[in-house]
């Protein structure tokens, strides 16, 4: 059997330990041959790929980023792309298709699957850990870890000062990383997309810890919206998914704050450096058996499936539910936090 193996969307860590471990079950215990479609679905759509064998993976697993490049490309959108991705596989005798990926990448894989026949199977990749059906995603774990360091450091800058930090962490629509690393990093106030916020509470939160001599952090996911008004938006720009260009709550909120405060206030915007780097030890972990299940699932056949975590074990479910929609912060566990807050 020959598979071959892509990695779509943003970048994030663990996912060469991945393709490491896919590559070297599937070639040793199955005898399997890979190649690896450059750039995500753009390299599928278009023919480009590496080889990939036992020596091209060796001393991936500590690396982040993707060996295989990545991209937002929507084959969907792309005029003959499901006609190009099947004369591609056909060309390059491809029987499988392993889909590294977020909800966009795994969602042309289930569309792939269900509506034109191509045998997929899933891996979830995204630090925003919001796909449905599995406990964690990989790439969270060190994305949390990343902005809780910055976190630490922030307050004794602050401190120093006395002004208010506005830490601006990603995460989109799910508030995952605001709430871990808000509540790892002693913040005082943790703003998600879940939850619309109200400015003049945060004000008084703010004003309460500078009456306790107390230099507060606010964390904002970058989707968190006020509850008078839209999200704020640097641009109106949109991917090939739909998506905007998410990025400003945070300098905006600032400004409110020192606007009606009267406190310094200052903004730390965190962006791509949560994608960045060498994952954590337990993202390689989780990858790492992703992948392994991932090749298992090919060998068995099981196609139209993604490997999940569910407690301790990893399981397959159908690609159609991992994406159906945003696994989100209860708001139960929210307002487990709020004892933190002001």
């Amino acid at each position: 059997m020959k598979v071959g193996v892509l990695t779509g969307g943003g970048d994030c860590p663990g996912l060469n330990a991945v393709i490491r471990a896919v590559v070297r079950k599937g070639e040793q215990e199955y005898g399997c041959g890979f190649v690896g479609f450059k750039d995500g679905w753009r390299g599928a759509v278009e023919g480009r790929t590496v080889p990939l064998d036992i020596p091209a993976v060796r001393g991936i697993l500590p690396r982040g980023g993707t060996i295989l490049g990545s991209s937002r490309t929507n084959p969907f959108k792309t005029e003959n792309g499901v006609r190009d991705i099947k004369e591609n596989l056909a060309k390059y005798e491809v029987d499988a298709l392993i889909a590294i990926g977020g909800e966009d990448t795994l969602g042309v894989a289930a569309r792939l699957h269900t509506e034109y026949g191509i045998p997929c199977v899933g891996v979830p990749k995204t630090i925003d850990n919001d796909l449905s059906a599995t406990d964690y995603t990989f790439g969270f774990d060190t994305a949390v870890g990343i902005a809780t360091e910055a976190i630490d450091r922030l307050h004794t800058t602050a401190e120093s000062h006395m002004r208010v930090l506005v830490v601006e962490v990603m995460g989109r629509h799910a508030g995952w990383i605001a709430l871990h690393s808000g509540l790892a990093g002693g913040a005082n106030v943790i703003l998600i997309p879940e939850q619309r916020f109200d400015v003049d509470q945060v004000c008084a939160w703010v004003t309460s810890r500078f009456k306790a001599s107390y230099a507060p952090i606010v964390v904002v996911a970058e989707g968190a919206m006020p509850k008078d008004g839209d999200m704020v938006l640097k641009d109106g720009t949109k991917d090939s998914f739909g998506h905007v260009r998410l990025s400003g709550v945070g300098e905006w909120l600032a400004k409110e704050i020192e606007a009606r405060t009267g406190k310094e206030a200052r903004t730390t915007v965190l962006g791509h450096i949560q994608r960045g780097g060498t994952p954590s030890a337990f993202d390689r972990w989780l990858a790492t058996r992703f992948g392994l299940h991932a090749i298992d699932a090919v060998h068995d056949r099981d196609f139209g499936k993604m490997v999940a975590l569910q407690g301790t074990d990893i399981v397959r479910v159908p690609i159609a539910d991992a994406t159906a929609k945003l696994k989100t912060v209860d708001p139960a566990l929210y307002q487990e936090v709020g004892v933190f807050f002001g």
